[in-house]
């Protein structure tokens, strides 16, 4: 049987452009960092290891998406430097971050568990992501949900 996916284009995938954005190794390693409080360049390459010119270049590349801000501080005596801030754009990512945590805690922690937990504020319960249709109801099972073309989708053309 012939998948109905294979009717419509993927060219304008929205999917393919978030990647383009968050798809590089080090990409949510940094978000990762910036979400629990790690804002300043130096203090980002020693916690994560990453090498300064790519970590140099993940930065610049968020900010030109739009997704981190630069904030400048200045610790006395010392030159002005930056900070790395979210925008809107990028708190949006935090679902995606608790997605990848879940899923990375099921298939990847070690026997004694997760180094990172999060948990909400006001309760303190362990925070996870769920899937809702539009009318509310929880989508448990991946089967349970049709792909379909979207408003923006296209015919493609053989």
């Amino acid at each position: 049987m012939r998948p109905a996916a294979l009717d419509w284009s993927v060219d304008n995938c929205t999917i393919t452009r978030a990647m383009a954005i968050l798809g590089e190794r080090w990409t949510l390693v940094v978000l990762r960092e910036v979400f629990n409080g790690v804002r300043r360049f130096d203090d980002m390459r020693v916690r994560t290891g990453i090498p300064r010119q790519v970590l140099t270049n993940r930065l610049a590349s968020l900010v030109e998406q739009g997704v981190l801000r630069r904030e400048p501080y200045r610790e006395p005596g010392s030159r002005l430097r930056h900070e790395y801030r979210l925008t809107e754009k990028g708190l949006d990512l935090w679902p995606v971050l608790v997605a990848v945590l879940g899923w990375g805690d099921r298939y990847l922690a070690d026997p004694e568990g997760s180094p990172l937990s999060v948990g909400h504020r006001d309760c303190a319960a362990e925070v996870r992501v769920e899937l809702r249709c539009a009318d509310g109801h929880e989508v448990v099972d991946p089967r349970d949900v049709l792909p379909r073309p979207g408003p923006g989708a296209r015919r493609r053309t053989p």
